[in-house]
């Protein structure tokens, strides 16, 4: 997240060169799946500290040239017990919110909304499905990549798609994930979501997005020689841009 200035802040909802971090989170999901690493890097710092500071102390104390003569120590209860009980402290500290957060991921709040996403080589298909209505389909369209010629000015490289999957934000939504053919994976980073496309089978997300924006992912299974081609990108619109948009497409 960059303060471009007093009133203004862009978030980064898409790759960039060279990054090692998160992208900024739009969903709660996203918000604690950084909050987890963030608790877990504090803990991995003082051990690995820990760690470095015994291996250079006894390299330094028992070097052969200071202990000639080594003792010999075969056993010591007291820092056994200690080197059991603190790393089990440690890991039920790590375990208690990883818990909370894994089974919180497969929760389905009442949705407002179901998408259906479909992998396909090498592209992804969307239905609206409740659009549909005994006389005309559900709303439903291919999406797929644009090529690199016929970007536009500002436009991301390899991430673009011609038909975006249009979302009201602050609203509940299931996303039903499957695949017409081999195994898929439609992953949105941004959104902290990563759900297996797999044929004849369907998996379901839930999904709440906090903010208005465009959020870009890819698929995240190797599905063959264009596996690197098929991205995904979401745009989260408010409510009336919402019932405009799926007005326009049911016409």
């Amino acid at each position: 997240m960059i303060l471009k200035s007093l009133f203004q802040v862009v978030y980064c909802d898409a790759a960039e060169p060279w990054q090692l971090g998160f992208q900024d989170a739009a969903t709660p999901m996203m918000q604690g799946i950084i909050d987890l690493h963030h608790d877990i890097m504090f803990f991995i710092t003082i051990i690995i500290t820990f760690v470095l500071w015994m291996l250079v102390r006894v390299l330094w104390h028992f070097h052969y040239k200071k202990n000639p003569i080594p003792q010999r120590f075969v056993h010591g209860t007291t820092i056994e017990i200690i080197w059991t009980i603190i790393p089990s402290i440690i890991l039920m500290f790590i375990a208690i919110p990883s818990f909370a957060l894994l089974y919180s991921m497969d929760e389905v709040v009442d949705p407002a909304i179901t998408i259906k996403a479909i992998g396909h080589q090498w592209y992804w298909s969307y239905e609206y499905s409740d659009y549909s209505t005994s006389d005309e389909e559900s709303l439903a369209f291919d999406s797929y990549m644009i090529p690199e010629d016929d970007l536009e000015l500002g436009q991301l490289r390899l991430l673009e798609v011609d038909n975006r999957v249009v979302v009201p934000a602050k609203t509940h939504l299931r996303f039903i994930i499957t695949s017409a053919d081999v195994l898929h994976s439609w992953a949105v980073p941004s959104l902290g979501v990563k759900c297996d496309a797999v044929p004849g089978r369907l998996n379901q997300t839930s999904i709440f997005i906090k903010r208005e924006g465009v959020y870009y992912g890819q698929c995240s299974e190797i599905c063959g020689t264009n596996h690197a081609f098929m991205p995904i990108v979401v745009e989260a619109v408010s409510l009336d841009d919402y019932v405009s948009w799926v007005s326009n497409k049911m016409e």
